[in-house]
């Protein structure tokens, strides 16, 4: 145990790739490499982009990467895909976005599938932000599926949170204040060419006005398919990041993020023993299932047994 947490430790790209296939199949033995890796972790900056489909997250991640890249940083990038129905892996692979980087060694991307998480992120998102993290990363960026408002998990594991939004999106701004508003750090407008970028800019600054935030968040216009305001934005981000640096605030961040994996982790092993409990007893989740469809059960007192053991 331990022998690919030591090669990913020093910065072996194929037992990253190995670590990273065995957390996604959620395999026990990466566990152990896990807890070999993590006091060697932390040292990342930790980046979230999310917003509405279509917004260009990926040109924008990509543009971001040659940028950091020509600043001389390593990156590492965790794509949170759209689950296919049939085989549960991601629809949209590594092999289809970024192409320019992918002989680039200072970038590692890997994507994954959401696996159905509400939130959009899988459980194997933040263990493979950890290995990229132990590998030497000096910026990690977490790209989500993009599913609106109620894609707000990933500021539970990034250091910034930039929601990208894009002109034309009329009463879907408005309903960024049901949800994405209150964990924004940064709001990019991309595709900002196109009419009605300034009104966006405009309805973005009177709803942070009239929010209850108490925090300051800045609004950048990007054209991710040029590379323009790309600089702006990492400024920004690193204005933000400077930020929680300079307080508490990247403790706090730090801690969220533990308690949220401590939670995760907690759910997983609690609902693996109750499913082995039942098995242990002769039944089995499918049978369960069908006698509660016919009414035979309920599923409170099935889920009540199984937890008591």
């Amino acid at each position: 145990m331990g022998a690919l947490a030591d090669r990913v430790l020093q910065g072996d790209v194929r037992a990253a790739a190995r670590l990273m296939r065995l957390i996604d199949d959620a395999q026990p033995a990466a566990e152990g490499e896990l807890r070999v890796l993590f006091p060697s972790t932390g040292r990342a900056q930790l980046i979230g982009i999310t917003g509405n489909p279509g917004a260009g997250k990926s040109t924008l991640v990509d543009r971001l990467i040659a940028h950091l890249r020509g600043m001389g940083k390593t990156v590492g990038v965790v794509a949170v895909d759209p689950t296919s129905p049939f085989t549960g892996g991601a629809i949209l692979g590594d092999r289809i976005r970024m192409q320019d980087h992918a002989l680039d060694p200072g970038v590692f991307i890997r994507s994954l599938a959401t696996r159905g998480q509400l939130g959009g992120l899988s459980r194997a998102t933040g263990d493979c932000v950890r290995v990229l993290d132990a590998m030497g990363k000096d910026v990690v960026i977490v790209e989500t599926v993009g599913v609106g408002q109620d894609e707000v998990e990933v500021c539970r594991l990034a250091h910034t949170t930039v929601v990208v939004v894009m002109p034309g999106l009329g009463d879907d701004v408005q309903a960024i204040k049901a949800g994405i508003l209150e964990v924004a750090d940064l709001f990019c407008v991309n595709k900002a060419d196109r009419e009605g970028a300034d009104r966006t800019v405009r309805d973005l600054r009177q709803m942070l006005e009239l929010s209850a935030t108490e925090r300051e968040v800045a609004i950048v216009k990007c054209v991710a398919s040029q590379g323009e305001g790309i600089g702006e934005l990492w400024d920004a981000i690193e204005a933000h990041y400077r930020f929680l640096q300079g307080g508490p605030g990247l403790l706090q961040r730090e801690t969220q993020r533990a308690r949220f994996e401590l939670i995760e982790i907690l759910r997983d092993r609690m609902l693996r023993a109750a499913v082995e409990r039942l098995t242990a007893q002769g039944a089995h989740l499918d049978e369960l299932a069908l006698r509660i469809a016919r009414r035979d059960l309920d599923p409170y007192s099935v889920a009540e047994e199984a937890a008591r053991g």
